[in-house]
Order: structure tokens, then C-alpha cells, then sequence
């Protein structure tokens, strides 16, 4: 009955937010409840819910601190030589641009955070698409795709997890996995390119003076993730580029842009924004190569990191308490939406374990497999890793279901190491789960809505999975 009713509760879950028939934070509260009362454990669902809230909270942490951080960064000017170099390449044209979106999103993952990847790639690209009315949800499925396979380096978690769960090395599984991966994001760039050649063809080519030419529509910001609409139409919203870069920090990218904006305001990120610190770039460079190394040497956890990284930051760089009121009020609003989101998934993820539906679930799933297919339990293992790492949180797939499955490889003479390297192949997919905190920075800095970002990137997302894990079969890795 618990395995049905988990099911159920997922799957009622996902329509309601796909129909928009629910926010999804009403759906991540109120759907988990009315689910917790129905299997008779009502009385216990603040137990549930307190519990979720206690191992998300290092997450929220992290991603309240991680968006100042990083806007902080974005304000001052630190990455401004990538993204120039990235939009120089885009010019105008729509397919180098989705292109571009691929690429500034695999280079900003190797940080190995979601979060930050979302946050300057959205910042960069943001102004573009909306100027060349291209669909915001090839921006956001493009980056999550990308952020999804990068997610596997050793520091991004998937990895470190299984590697924990079966007691190996993490070299071992990553290292002979970098073919495979490789594979990946190339079909990441492939479909980036195929879908940019398809924003081409329904905008058809732009100088960059007709472009700069163009005045954008006036904006009406809708409340909650996302603005209205479908996939080819533009979200409405002030261009809160990550970090909240728009309006409240000097950057071009608001809907009150004039048609003589200039080519640097076309491309998002003024270069006379009074936020910018020219001269402390070095100490920034520093302190963001520090924080990193620290992160990935875990000398410290990351909420604690971030924490003491944006109040450096911030005291460094504005001085004043006045300018940094006004760095946290730009801000404040990607926080808030993001730890909001963040404490309403705990309610979800709470009942969902505290009921026993995702033990039940796995048992079922593990379960169902033909005792046949056990010789061949390393491509089992990498299917079932697609629905399972988006139906739930790494961390119940990688500590609950995964060692099971690996028991039953070792029973067929499959080895620890091929299962855990076939359980990464489902991380494309696993970037736009709704149980992914870091999605919802994308989409709420995106102005698009979750259920349209669900609908365009999954079947993407999942083909991307299984190229990666065919490359893994052809290449003899799993």
C-alpha cells in the first residue's frame, strides 16, 4: 500500500505543478500532508516535517549564502571577462547563443555547485534571450542538462555518495567514467546546437544593430517562480539576472530598457555598474579560489564556508553599511525565494521518508527485476537511475537503493565499482528534479515556470542520460 500510495503521491504531485493547477510550494506542502493523513500516519506529520526541515537546513544555509556570495561576485565584476568572452562569441545569432548557454554552464559546473552555475549563467544569457524574444526554457534546459552531467565530478556529490555507499575509492568510479561523460556533454552541445538552429529558424538572423534596435515588450513580474506562459513565450519579469544583478545593481537587463541601450547593456552586464570593484578583482579571484579548495578539500562544511565567504566579501568590498544593505535587499529576493522552496521540499522529502514510501518504493523497484537480467545488473542499475534520482534525493538513492542493487550485482558476479559508475548516468536527469533545491534558483531567476522547464528539458535530459550510459556499455566501463 506504501509503495502505491508513494506513487501516487509523486505522481499527483507532478501534474498538479506541470497543469499548474499548484505553485510548487503549495503542491510540496499540502500534497505530502493530505498523502501523510490518507496512509494513517497524520498525527506524526510535524515529526516528519521538523525532520525534513533538519537535514535541509545545511542546504538552505548553503544556498542563502551561496546567492550572496556569488551575487556579490557577479556585482563586483568578477566574471565578467568569461561572460564577455562567451557573448562576444554569441553575437546576435540565436543558435550561438544556446551554444554559448551550453558551454558558460559546463565551465561554471566545474565548481561542482548547481546553484552558482545557474546564477551567472542566468546572469549572463538572461538579457540576450529576452532582447532576441528567444524561449527562455531552451536556456534553463540547456543549463541544467549541462549542470546535470558536470554534476558528477568527485566534489559535485554523486560520486563522493557512492562512493561512500559501497566503501570505494571515488577516483575509482569517476576517473574511467570521463569517456563516458565526455560522451554526454558532447550530446549536450550537439542538442544545444540543434536547437539554437531551430530558435534560428523561427527568428530568423540578426545583425547585432538590429538586434540592439529592437524595444522590449513592456513586463508585468508574475509572483513565485516564474512568469506565465509556454515554451516559446517570454517570461515577463524584471531581468533579475542572478544574484538579482537587474535593477537593483546597475545592470541593463530590466523590462525599462530603451532602444539606444548600448552593446554592453544588450549583453547584460554594464560595465559601468557602480558595483563594480576593479581593484579588489585580484582578492576576489583569490577568495572564490579559496572558497573552492576549501569546498572540495571539505575543511570545513559548505553552509559554514559560504557563510564566512559572503561576509568577507561583503565587508571587503562595500565597507559601508549602507551599500551593504543595499547588496543584500538586491538579493534578497532569489533568497527567499530559494529557501522557501528549499523548506517546503523538506515537507515532501520528510513524509516521504518518514512514512517508509521511499523504502517500500525501492524495495518494489529492485524487486521487479527479472532474476535474468541479474549478469547484466550494471545497465539495470543505470536505467533505474533515471527515475529514481528524479522521484528522490541523491542521498536516499545512493545510500538506500544503491547498495542493494549492488548486493544483487555481486550475487551475479557484477562488481561494486561497475554499479556505482552506472548509477551516475541518471545526474542529467536528476538537475531538474523538483527534489533539487538548485532548480528553482534557475527557473525563479529564469522568470519561467516550473512546469514548463519540467516538460521541455525531461525528454532532453533523459536522452542525454542514456547516451552516457550507452558510452559507458560501448566503452566497456560498466
Amino acid at each position: 500500500m506504501l509503495t502505491i500510495l508513494g506513487f501516487a503521491m509523486i505522481a499527483t504531485f507532478l501534474v498538479l505543478i506541470m497543469t499548474k493547477k499548484m505553485s510548487p510550494i503549495a503542491a510540496l506542502v499540502l500534497i505530502p500532508a493530505l498523502f501523510c493523513v490518507a496512509v494513517g500516519q497524520g498525527a506524526q506529520l510535524g515529526d516528519y516535517v521538523i525532520e525534513g526541515v533538519g537535514n535541509l537546513a545545511p542546504t538552505a544555509a548553503m544556498l542563502m549564502f551561496a546567492i550572496v556570495y556569488f551575487g556579490v561576485m557577479i556585482d563586483v565584476g568578477l566574471f565578467d571577462p568569461i561572460v564577455r568572452g562567451i557573448l562576444k562569441f554569441c553575437q546576435a545569432d540565436p543558435m550561438r547563443i544556446v551554444v554559448g548557454t551550453a558551454v558558460l554552464a559546463a565551465i561554471v559546473s566545474l565548481d561542482g555547485d548547481g546553484s552558482t552555475t545557474f546564477m551567472i549563467t542566468v546572469s549572463a544569457m538572461y538579457p540576450l534571450y529576452k532582447r532576441l524574444k528567444m524561449s527562455l526554457v531552451v536556456m534553463t534546459g540547456v543549463a541544467a542538462t549541462a549542470n546535470g552531467v558536470m554534476n558528477t565530478l568527485p566534489w559535485g556529490g554523486p560520486t563522493a555518495r557512492a562512493a561512500t555507499a559501497l566503501k570505494l575509492d571515488a577516483s575509482e568510479i569517476f576517473v574511467p567514467m570521463i569517456p563516458a561523460l565526455a560522451m554526454g556533454l558532447l550530446a549536450v552541445f550537439v542538442l544545444a546546437y540543434v536547437l539554437g538552429i531551430r530558435e534560428r529558424k523561427r527568428l530568423g538572423m540578426l545583425t547585432l544593430d538590429e538586434a540592439l534596435a529592437r524595444e522590449p515588450e513592456p513586463e508585468t513580474v508574475s509572483a513565485g517562480a516564474g512568469g506565465t506562459g509556454g515554451e516559446d513565450r517570454l517570461r515577463k519579469g524584471t531581468a533579475a539576472s542572478a544574484g538579482g544583478t537587474g535593477t537593483g545593481s546597475g545592470t541593463s537587463a530590466s523590462g525599462t530598457e530603451n532602444e539606444d541601450a548600448d552593446d554592453d547593456e544588450f549583453q547584460g552586464l554594464d560595465p559601468n555598474r557602480p558595483t563594480l570593484r576593479p581593484k579588489l578583482y585580484w582578492f576576489n579571484a583569490g577568495l572564490t579560489a579559496a572558497l573552492l579548495t576549501a569546498m572540495i578539500m571539505e575543511l570545513m562544511p559548505i553552509p559554514v564556508l559560504f557563510l564566512l565567504g559572503a561576509a568577507l566579501a561583503l565587508t571587503v568590498n562595500f565597507p559601508h553599511m549602507p551599500d551593504q544593505r543595499a547588496r543584500i535587499a538586491a538579493h534578497a529576493d532569489n533568497v527567499l525565494n530559494v529557501s522557501g522552496m528549499v523548506f517546503a521540499a523538506a515537507v515532501f522529502t520528510g513524509v516521504l521518508t518518514g512514512t517508509g514510501m521511499v523504502e517500500h518504493m525501492a524495495d518494489w523497484v529492485v524487486g521487479a527485476v527479472p532474476e535474468a537480467m541479474g549478469p547484466h545488473m550494471a545497465i539495470v542499475t543505470g536505467l533505474l537511475s533515471l527515475p529514481l534520482t528524479y522521484f528522490m534525493s541523491n542521498d536516499g538513492f545512493y545510500f538506500g537503493v544503491l547498495p542493494v542493487l549492488a548486493e544483487a550485482g555481486a550475487a551475479h558476479g557484477v562488481s561494486p565499482v561497475e554499479i556505482a559508475r552506472a548509477s551516475l548516468a541518471g545526474q542529467a536527469l536528476h538537475m531538474s528534479s523538483p527534489l533539487v533545491p538548485a532548480v528553482y534558483v534557475l527557473v525563479g531567476m529564469a522568470k519561467v515556470e516550473f512546469g514548463d522547464h519540467t516538460r521541455f528539458t525531461v525528454k532532453w535530459a533523459v536522452l542525454t542520460s542514456l547516451v552516457v550510459l550507452a558510452a559507458g556499455i560501448l566503452f566497456g566501463i560498466m
